[in-house]
């Protein structure tokens, strides 16, 4: 993390809050391949970025706690005695839902003030709000010695997204910003919370995320759409999750269903699988059998998942017309943020200039290109 960064959050804290504060990073996270199999107890392979949000807390002997946004300028005064989700909030319901939640647990804080501001592009689908949360739950363990495990801390975490936030997100988000290890992305198995690391060589190759600069106001509403209607299929299958169907099995209750709900369940148990095959390829050095993977990844998402949207997929359709790209995919939940790209760094400059004329002539929008490295999750910075 850029050090001028960790300067201003101090800084921003140390002008409101006249203290000296203890500092955490906490990272945003890629997904290499695995997209809404998390919250079907499925797997997925994600990394922590060096992109993420620094946050600087203390003890405070006010009768109040306070939360600093330095990059919006927001304060948010608040009680632990009452502490309800805010109507209008947004990133403070992610700092108060981290309270509630750890509140819920019968874990006793005290006051405190906390600030904090991010490089986290907004709206990629990097998971600033697993970040936020993360390392306010990281911070409060910190200055408290709470003794919290890694893993409570993470269930803290998504359970203020749940009930503070109202998105009903799987564990990947918190799970990779807190568990990242350096050079390296993550298999996680959603249903056991197991993880094994592999160590990334992409050899003359990189990844580059396109933002597209949109995000479409149906995003949160659809994506707890589609949790309902895996659920609603996991009960008349009468299973844990749709990690434990095979394509016959959905076969089975095909005239029960929608066309287009069998498409969603199809698309998830497929998406499994093709989990498990790219961190095979990875294994193996098979940088060609990841990209298809990447494409086979981005269709499904587009034409059975439906939640992309026409700017993600001019993006992939750019990329396949590339013979120096060997996949690409839409990234996140979906109706905007990012592609990702598996490119060959000798291409990288002259696709980016590219891209950017030809997006911004379709839709008159600037779309935003990120270079990434791996990195550590959550933790205190020296």
């Amino acid at each position: 993390m850029n050090k001028a960064f960790i300067k201003t959050i101090k800084k921003g804290f140390t002008t409101q809050f006249n203290a000296i504060p203890t500092l955490i990073f906490s990272p945003g996270r890629i997904n290499i391949i695995g997209e809404h199999t998390d919250y079907n107890d499925g797997f997925v392979f994600p990394a922590a970025v060096n992109k993420g949000i620094i946050t600087a807390i203390h003890k405070s002997e006010s009768n109040s706690s306070f939360a600093y946004a330095i990059d919006k300028n927001e304060l948010l005064e608040f009680s632990l005695n009452d502490i309800k989700p805010l109507p209008k909030g947004t990133w403070q319901n992610y700092v108060i839902g981290v309270v509630a939640e750890m509140q819920k647990k019968g874990i006793t804080i005290g006051n405190f003030n906390i600030a904090f501001g991010g490089n986290i592009p907004a709206g990629a689908g990097m998971s600033s709000s697993a970040a936020l949360e993360n390392s306010v739950v990281f911070g409060l363990n910190e200055i408290f010695k709470l003794s919290l495990s890694k893993e409570d801390m993470i269930f803290i975490s998504q359970n203020a997204e749940h009930n503070y936030a109202g998105v009903k997100c799987g564990i990947m988000d918190q799970y990779a910003s807190m568990f990242g290890i350096k050079n390296n992305a993550l298999l996680l198995d959603c249903r056991t919370i197991q993880a094994k690391p592999f160590e990334i060589d992409f050899k003359d190759y990189e990844l580059i995320l396109i933002n597209t600069n949109v995000k479409h106001n149906l995003s949160d509403s659809a994506y707890n759409n589609r949790r309902s209607i895996c659920e609603k299929i996991v009960k008349l299958l009468k299973v844990k999750a749709l990690r434990d169907v095979s394509e016959d099995d959905l076969k089975l209750i095909a005239h029960k269903i929608s066309v287009e709900d069998f498409e969603k369940a199809h698309y998830i148990i497929q998406e499994n699988n093709r989990v498990l095959l790219a961190s095979d390829a990875i294994l193996k050095g098979d940088l060609k059998t990841l990209g298809k993977l990447l494409y086979a990844s981005h269709n499904g998402l587009q034409n059975k998942f439906k939640v992309s949207c026409d700017e993600l997929d001019f993006l992939v359709e750019q990329a396949k017309l590339n013979p120096h790209i060997l996949g690409a995919r839409m990234m996140g939940g979906g109706f905007g943020g990012c592609t990702i790209n598996l490119i060959s760094k000798s291409a990288t400059a002259a696709f980016k200039t590219h891209i950017s004329k030809v997006y911004k002539n379709k839709f008159n929008i600037n779309c935003s290109i990120y270079t990434v490295s791996l990195s550590n999750g959550t933790h205190v910075i020296k």
